[in-house]
This record gives C-alpha cells, sequence and structure tokens, in this order.
C-alpha cells in the first residue's frame, strides 16, 4: 500500500508542476513587450523620387 501512496502522490505532484509550467508559459506570452515610440526608418525627403 506504501508504494501505491507513493506512486498517487508522485503523479498528483507531477500534474501539479505540469499545471504550473503551462500557466507560466502562457503568461510570459501574453506579456506584452514595451515598444519605443521612435520608428526605425525614417524618410527625410518622402514624396521626392530618386
Amino acid at each position: 500500500m506504501s508504494r501505491l501512496l507513493a506512486a498517487a502522490l508522485t503523479v498528483a505532484l507531477a500534474a501539479a508542476l505540469a499545471v504550473g509550467a503551462a500557466r507560466g508559459v502562457v503568461a510570459l506570452l501574453q506579456a506584452t513587450p514595451d515598444q519605443p515610440g521612435t520608428p526605425l526608418i525614417t524618410y527625410e525627403h518622402a514624396g521626392q523620387g530618386g
């Protein structure tokens, strides 16, 4: 009976760790990074052919 209890506790712990890891990954993926307000490309002479 002791082995059965140990196996059940191991399964429960593994499931809890898996759920916690999944929640952490989802939280990281939904985090929005700070985006700077400066554009990477600027056109100083827009409208002039070149």
